[in-house]
């Protein structure tokens, strides 16, 4: 939190477009607010793939980095001085840090958050996994997986085309991915963990499939929650892993980035974050 009269020396945004609904503004303010750093502010900014060159452009020494959502994670990778093989290995930068040298680096921390979030939850290695969906954060997801996922990785997917995709996406990453059709998902749950990477809604049909001891659904969306997948998996007893811890846990990551402050304040950026989902 700024105090009254503090000069902003040092300044970090979120962009996308759209980008209203982001919470990243609250989880960094957070953290800026317990870690004592009253003269950084993180703001928001709707920015395109057009807008994103001239914005890049136009920014000052006082910038450290940035946070990016869609439809940029792609787009800033033509801008960037270098990228992380995190982030090269799903070809998605969500993270840029800004050098005193002026060099722009980009990192993806949606994967090490995820295995962060899991890790919380005490899983820290599964013998199989499932993954519902086939978009940019599937492949996150598979990504996350290869790190500690020691068998079969089924993808269930809605067409030939997506199914091609999680198949290159795993030859990239070295992970053997068998995809199945979106009409056999509820087989999914027979997997220790699952990991739902759909738009809202998409699953809410299969939540009449949870079996009775399911095992741990990670489920990344977060507004609304629980969604019904999630609730019906917390009823039958299973562990739940939210899309707000993911956005915490890479939030994190980007903090220490950002700021060079570590560790970053999970429970303080964490409670912050389930406020303002509360307050709506």
């Amino acid at each position: 939190m700024q105090t009254a009269g503090a000069e902003i020396r040092r300044r970090a945004a979120v962009l996308g477009s759209p980008i209203a609904h982001s919470l990243s503004p609250v989880l960094h303010s957070a953290a800026y607010a317990e870690l004592g750093l009253d003269d950084w502010e993180y703001g928001r900014f709707d920015v395109d793939e057009a807008a994103l060159p001239g914005f890049l452009e136009g920014l000052g020494a006082e910038w450290a980095g940035l946070s990016l959502t869609m439809p940029l994670k792609r787009a800033v990778i033509p801008l960037l001085d270098e990228i992380s093989e995190t982030a090269a290995s799903v070809e998605a930068v969500n993270t840029v840090v800004f050098g005193a040298d002026g060099r722009r680096t980009g990192d993806n921390t949606d994967i090490p958050g995820m295995v962060s979030a899991l890790r919380e939850r005490g899983i820290e290695q599964v013998g199989s996994a499932a993954i519902l969906g086939a978009g940019a954060t599937a492949s996150s997801a598979l990504a996350a997986l290869s790190r500690i996922c020691t068998g079969e990785i089924v993808a269930y997917v809605r067409s030939e085309a997506r199914a091609v995709e999680m198949k290159q996406w795993g030859e990239r990453l070295g992970v053997d991915v068998r995809t199945a059709a979106w009409d056999d998902a509820a087989k999914a749950f027979e997997a220790p963990l699952v990991i739902a990477t759909t738009p809202a809604g998409t699953t809410d049909e299969l939540s009449k499939s949870v079996p009775e001891r399911p095992g741990t659904l990670f489920d990344v969306l977060y507004e609304p929650w629980p969604t019904e997948l999630a609730a019906r998996w917390s009823m039958f007893g299973g562990a739940v892993v939210s899309g707000l811890d993911l956005l915490v846990h890479q939030a994190v990551l980007q903090v220490e980035q950002m700021t060079g402050r570590s560790p970053a304040p999970l429970d303080a950026m964490r409670q912050a974050g389930e406020r303002a989902l509360a307050d709506g």
